[in-house]
């Protein structure tokens, strides 16, 4: 599945991913491949994106909000304050606050 997290400043991570899992205002979520079409509105908290691989990433400036997780290096973390999650065709577009 393909991932895009945009902010109104850039776009902050681009790339196929295993999963993600979101914090959706009724509670936390996790989207894998194949997942039925999905809108949802998202509330302060931590977007975890779970890679297969993360040497074809780059982490520089404009990248430096998406950290790896410091339990597992194959999860990446995205602190957000709000956000609207949208997953149709197997691409997940994710825009935050």
């Amino acid at each position: 599945m393909y991932l895009e997290i945009v902010s109104p400043e850039a776009t902050l991570f681009s790339s196929e991913i295993d999963s993600i899992a979101v914090p959706g205002v009724n509670g936390e979520f996790q989207i894998l491949d194949n997942h039925a079409s999905i809108v949802s509105v998202l509330k302060e908290g931590v977007i975890k994106i779970h890679t297969h691989t993360k040497s074809h990433l780059v982490f520089d400036t404009l990248h430096s909000e998406v950290i790896p997780f410091h339990d597992d290096d194959k999860i990446l973390t995205l602190q957000i304050k709000s956000g609207t999650l949208e997953m149709k065709d197997n691409k997940v577009i994710v825009l935050v606050d």
